[in-house]
């Protein structure tokens, strides 16, 4: 079994609004993709959650999304590549600025909701997303959905010199390409705890998933993405590092 990272979106809250259990969660988890305000958060949201990450020992990850609070950023829009790049300059550097406050920094980046899958849709797009990265910080990996096919995303981060987290899902139905089936398709959210223990596991295992039309999928991934938005979720989060953490120490 390969050593994945389990990460999760985490900081969703605003101002009095609560969304996540992230203090559930985050002992849990290794990376903590931290909302920036443009989807969710805010100021005093993301300086607690860079607190509650240092205290658990959690890799702290920028998550950008297009400027969407109302939509909470899984609604598509129009962005020039230069006003893409300037989004997520404006995020990552806010976030850093309150890692910076506490002694640490952001360590990766992992773009939100539409974002995310807009450019996995458009390599013009994801290329706008990668040079982004590599003009903020070079170092700073860039987290990336894992496909039947990772060449085409590898070659343009190889360009830029970004190192690329290829990231599966535990709890997500995926079409034959290696897609997230669409979330208003019946089955494209796994809610049973056994599915999305036996998911992360197989996936860990490198064995093939069974997509939407029932082909075999092999997804070679980095880091898997798991939430912690309700107790079952918790509960399944806490299984999967139980399980992974046996199979680490064999």
């Amino acid at each position: 079994m390969s050593r994945l990272l389990l990460n999760c979106d985490i900081g969703e809250s605003f101002g009095s609004w609560t969304m996540g259990l992230d203090a559930e969660v985050m002992p849990f988890i290794d990376c903590a993709n931290i909302a920036c305000g443009f989807h969710a958060g805010d100021p005093g949201i993301m300086r607690k959650t860079v607190s509650l990450a240092l205290s658990n020992n959690v890799q702290i990850g920028a998550h950008p999304a297009y400027q969407d609070l109302a939509g909470f950023g899984r609604r598509s829009m129009a962005y020039s590549a230069q006003e893409l790049q300037d989004l997520l300059h404006y995020q990552i550097g806010a976030l850093d600025g309150m890692c910076r406050a506490q002694g640490t920094r952001v360590s990766y980046v992992k773009p939100h909701g539409a974002m995310y899958n807009d450019m996995m849709a458009n390599p013009a797009q994801l290329r706008a997303v990668v040079q982004a990265v590599a003009a903020y910080e070079i170092t700073l990996p860039l987290m990336l959905m894992a496909t039947r096919d990772n060449s085409a995303a590898q070659a343009i981060g190889d360009e830029f010199g970004v190192t690329l987290w290829f990231e599966a899902f535990a709890d997500r139905a995926y079409d034959n390409a290696g897609r997230l089936v669409a979330r208003q398709l019946p089955g494209a959210v796994h809610h049973d705890a056994e599915v999305i223990v036996q998911q992360a596991l197989t996936i860990a295992a490198g064995q093939p998933l069974t997509a939407s039309d029932g082909s075999a999928l092999h997804l070679q991934a980095n880091t898997l993405c798991v939430h912690g938005d309700n107790a079952s979720s918790i509960a399944a989060v806490q299984r999967i590092r139980e399980a992974f953490n046996r199979q680490s120490s064999l």
